[in-house]
């Protein structure tokens, strides 16, 4: 049996909205301004931003689960992800924002066994709060998660690597994989570096090329 994993992304790949932009919409737009600028213009870590975003939520924690429950999961992600398991793949996923919320949201949707590879946080002080591990194999100091360096691993346990990924933190990672399917920036920096990908707006759309893959390469 082919030996091979799906990789994905969570906020804004595997959801509609990323996380952060539900919270600084919501809460902390005026506030942000500046920020998020000096952010895009890469004066900011990816890790200082979204941690001040997540942090400063100023919420109990009641409130903030509400607020995780209104991220929008792609709809036809949990039957992406079992047909996956069909075939005797494995599902990963991997994100620069925080397991916090995303084993919330898989709990809700009833989704089990997939891997996370993710930021820990906690809740303290009214926020969610970055408990980022230097000493990890994974760890960025840009990001706090280094997807490259988990795909890396992955690809010695696995045979094939598919990988869905839509921003810049996605590009090296998917770089190394056998398929990748991109959304948004993802799709015209992998163009930049003529790496092939196959555009997509939801898991409904990408399952029968990823079945026609997997068939093809279980011959």
């Amino acid at each position: 049996m082919l030996n091979f994993a799906f990789i994905s992304d969570f906020d804004g790949t595997l959801t509609e909205k990323d996380f952060y932009k539900i919270i600084m919409d919501k809460y902390l737009k005026d506030e942000c301004t500046q920020m998020y600028k000096d952010w895009r213009n890469k004066k900011i870590k990816d890790v200082d931003y979204l941690g001040y975003v997540f942090k400063n939520i100023r919420r109990n924690e009641e409130e903030i689960n509400e607020d995780i429950m209104r991220i929008s999961l792609d709809p036809y992600a949990k039957e992406f992800i079992n047909k996956i398991k069909a075939y005797g793949g494995d599902f990963v996923v991997v994100s620069a924002g925080t397991s916090y919320y995303i084993n919330k949201i898989f709990e809700k949707q009833n989704i089990e066994g997939v891997d996370i590879y993710s930021n820990e946080a906690i809740y303290k002080d009214r926020g969610i709060h970055f408990v980022l591990d230097e000493n990890s194999e994974f760890y960025s100091e840009i990001y706090g998660i280094d997807k490259l360096k988990v795909v890396k691993k992955l690809k010695k346990k696995y045979d094939k690597i598919f990988y869905a990924g839509d921003t810049e933190p996605d590009l090296k990672a998917a770089l190394t994989a056998d398929v990748v399917f991109a959304k948004d920036v993802l799709v015209n920096l992998l163009k930049k570096e003529n790496k092939e990908c196959i555009e997509f707006k939801n898991f409904g759309e990408i399952w029968p090329k990823v079945e026609s893959y997997i068939k093809e390469w279980s011959r």
